[in-house]
């Protein structure tokens, strides 16, 4: 074999080459060949290629014996460590020939004259033929080697590689999916080391991991090299991305979450030649693990990078990605097919949802979109994987490919540390299982056997109840909506709940609560952090100062929070309307928000008290609403979602109206302005009686069913005993519908419903219809039905 075929550089290579040199080392030179001219990264190499593999076999004469260690697996005359073993064994053992050695020895002196410096540090990385495939994932299967230095480390972390073709979770995997071993080589990547060690490095997703929507990128990170962050050894920073805002002169930054980022994977200082010493694991500075990762416009050009691949390869994509921290250079390492949410059904999926309410003991990132309710089974190592029953919870610090077996087996799976993007995350969506990771505490709280009901419904954040608790799954097949002429929209709660609806084929978000977002995602009364000095409580000002410590002042942390939520839920049905309500918080709600008894009046009747627009201009709060307004403005103007349409809520007189325009223009949001338009929700009889008024000054309105049935029939809606009078139906609720609708109608004025009554009552869907109501809002789990039920009174109409 010549020295050529021993050795390919990585920009002589793309994806016709993955029988040569694996599909890793294919990808990179693919990279490398055809985004030139988007100027992306990619560190230089080479690959040893998968010939040299099959020639090592052949030339150390292991053929017959590697099968016949195979055979005994079959055969259950041995068990699976003990086949791996010895196969390892039998490749680590061998030798490369002569040329082989000069082939590798001469390319990686080359390989340290491009980078301009002898002895180069090299990471080293296996690259199997059946790798990254777009039908399968066999991404952690083999070996990698990082920082190696010198022709000797270099012959021998290859040779490693080529024996972890064999790694038992590799041998496990082919044989689950049916892939023949002798037909699966091994290449070796051999790329210039980038000092992410001295900076920062982790993964990125053309997609959201959780929902599959495709129109945003999803970046990892952490401080050293990144495979803390592939591995989950740490709870990394989280960033997301809209895809088809970044050409313009937007800044789409959907979220920015910073991770605990405990502890950091470094390399000792000169390099080493011993592989198996390669890297160290050290703990992160305090100010390290406060820090952000990346600033806004590194997470943005990484973004477009990410965008780009995408675009080349035609598929979603899974990459790494690398900062030197001695230069400051962002590279691309290596990129692959995502082969999980872009695979999945999006015809048929289901909704969860908790019967019934417990105590919650654990809180971490939520994988998945299921609830699971089983005994827990603490492990610490694979090695314990005979006592795990099976549909048992999984709670354990990390896992890793070697957990593959017992993973299988779970109904869930709990982790101390790890992202989203971790290997824990990453094989419970393969297997279709929720799981919680990175809560700190899972193996020091969570005692073995111990009944609990793990739940992923919620979005971002997954709870543990003690418990085994009740719980419904409901089936939603999207080929089962029905078309209607009545425009139909979703109404969604938390910002992550309204990216897994993004496959319904509705119209738009007919209603999204800002109250939702700040309770969910800020927790801080927002005066608190306007004003802290007036919090009396040191523990309460300690806790206010820990979460708002990334922010120049505790004021822009709500704003970011707020922003980054509106324009997350906008950007779930881009470019059809979100309308978004500003808070209706009653000021017993408010009081529950951390430092919110401090600013917070108490009232004998909240619900007919201090809330929606009488708030925004009240001086206890009239601050807080200018916030509100700065991030509604920034979502729409500076992250560029044009389709978020403002809402009033509770807004008593057309008076009322006026001050809360008045102010909103004051803070940049002026009605017709940038094509800002402005609701008012009408849920108070005078909305209906002075709907001419109102539909002077707002451009539509949006019916809310349960306080205007309140308030029409004297009834407390959350009471228990009156819940049989409690009924939308009723004729004096319709009347007061159709009346608003006929006026609005004749102003000019949209007119829509968010509630559950069109899907519960075919003939409430049918009066409205007759009626000529513009939109219905429903909440997600209801749309199927609900559109049967419009489509069939349009018919009959």
């Amino acid at each position: 074999m010549s020295h050529v075929d021993n050795i390919l550089w990585f920009e002589d290579l793309d994806m016709n080459d993955v029988e040569r040199v694996g599909g890793k080392n294919a990808s990179l030179g693919e990279m490398i060949q055809t985004l030139r001219q988007e100027e992306i990264p990619v560190p230089p190499g080479f690959a040893i290629s998968a010939q040299v593999y099959r020639d090592f076999i052949r030339s150390n004469h292991l053929e017959s014996q590697i099968r016949d260690q195979l055979a005994r697996l079959a055969d259950r005359r041995q068990s699976l460590p003990e086949t791996g073993a010895a196969i390892r064994a039998l490749i680590r053992g061998g030798d490369f020939t002569p040329e082989q050695v000069r082939a590798i020895a001469n390319a990686y002196e080359e390989l340290c004259k491009r980078v301009g410096m002898p002895d180069c540090d090299v990471a080293v990385r296996s690259s199997a033929t059946a790798e990254d495939l777009p039908e399968a994932s066999f991404a952690g299967q083999q070996e990698s080697f990082l920082n190696v230095r010198g022709v000797d480390a270099l012959l021998e972390t290859s040779r490693l590689c080529l024996a972890s073709l064999y790694t038992d979770r590799a041998i496990a995997y082919r044989e689950h999916r049916g892939f023949a071993h002798e037909q699966v080589a091994l290449s070796v990547g051999v790329q210039q080391m980038v000092r992410s060690d001295l900076g920062c490095a982790g993964v990125m997703f053309t997609l959201d991991t959780e929902s599959g929507f495709p129109d945003v990128v999803l970046i990892n990170g952490s401080w050293g090299l990144g495979e803390s962050v592939v591995k989950g050894s740490v709870n990394p920073d989280r960033f997301m991305v809209y895809k088809p805002l970044l050409k313009g002169p937007f800044r789409p930054i959907l979220e920015r979450t910073c991770g605990s980022k405990a502890e950091k994977m470094v390399y000792p200082r000169g390099g080493t030649s011993a592989p198996q010493k390669s890297t160290l694991t050290v703990a992160t500075t305090d100010a390290e693990a406060r820090a952000l990762v990346l600033n806004d416009d590194e997470i943005l050009n990484l973004a477009k990078w990410g965008q780009a691949i995408e675009n080349h390869y035609r598929r979603a994509m899974d990459i790494e990605w690398a900062k030197d921290g001695k230069t400051g250079q962002m590279y691309i390492v290596q990129a692959r097919p995502e082969t999980i949410e872009s695979q999945k059904e999006r015809a048929i999926f289901y909704n969860y949802k908790l019967k019934e309410k417990g105590q919650v003991i654990l809180e971490g990132a939520s994988v998945g979109s299921a609830v699971a309710s089983a005994p827990a089974c603490r492990l610490d190592t694979p090695d314990q994987a005979d006592r795990f029953p099976d549909g048992a919870i999984l709670v354990t610090d990390r896992t890793d490919p070697d957990w593959g077996d017992v993973m299988r087996k779970a109904s869930g799976i709990i982790t101390n540390s790890g992202g989203t993007t971790s290997h824990a995350a990453i094989v419970s969506r393969e297997l279709k299982i929720p799981a919680i990771v990175g809560t700190g505490t899972a193996t020091q709280v969570v005692k073995d056997g111990q009944k609990l009901t793990l739940d992923c419904s919620e979005g971002a954040v997954g709870k543990v109840y003690q418990g085994m608790m009740r719980f419904e799954k409901r089936e939603v097949r999207v080929d089962q909506m029905a078309d209607t002429r009545t425009q139909l929209m979703i109404n969604v709660a938390m910002p992550d709940g309204a990216m897994y609806w993004w496959q319904l084929p509705t119209r738009g978000i007919g209603l999204a609560r800002i109250e939702f977002i700040i309770s969910g995602q800020s927790g801080i009364h927002p005066m608190a952090l306007l004003h802290p000095k007036r919090v009396q409580n040191r523990k309460v000002l300690n806790r206010i100062r820990e979460m708002t410590q990334h922010y120049d002042t505790m004021a822009e942390y709500f704003v970011d929070k707020l922003s980054t939520g509106i324009a997350k839920i906008a950007a779930s049905c881009y470019p059809n309307p979100a309308v978004v309500r500003f808070s209706d918080l009653k000021s017993n709600e408010y009081r529950g928000l951390v430092g919110g008894k401090y600013f917070e009046i108490e009232e004998a009747n909240p619900m007919l008290g201090l809330r929606g627009a009488s708030r925004y201009y009240h001086p206890n709060y009239q601050e807080a609403f200018e916030l509100e307004c700065k991030a509604l403005k920034r979502a729409r103007e500076e992250m560029g979602f044009d389709n978020i349409v403002a809402m009033i809520p509770f807004c008593r007189t057309p008076e009322e109206a006026d001050k809360v325009m008045e102010i909103m223009a004051n803070a940049g949001l002026k009605r017709g302005e940038n094509g800002l338009q402005v609701y008012v929700m009408c849920e108070i009889p005078s909305n209906v009686i002075l709907a001419e008024q109102f539909a002077e000054r707002f451009d539509g309105f949006s019916i809310g069913s349960n306080d205007l049935t309140q308030l029409i029939l004297g009834i407390d809606r959350d009471s228990t005993e009156l819940r049989y009078l409690f009924d939308a139906r009723d004729e004096a609720v319709k009347r007061m519908v159709a009346q608003v609708i006929k006026v609005a109608h004749e102003k000019r004025c949209k007119v829509g419903i968010c509630g559950q009554a069109p899907s519960d009552y075919p003939d409430f869907a049918a009066f409205l219809v007759d009626c000529g109501i513009d939109s219905i809002s429903l909440n997600p789990d209801s749309i199927i039905r609900g559109s049967q039920h419009i489509a069939a009174a349009e018919k009959g109409r």
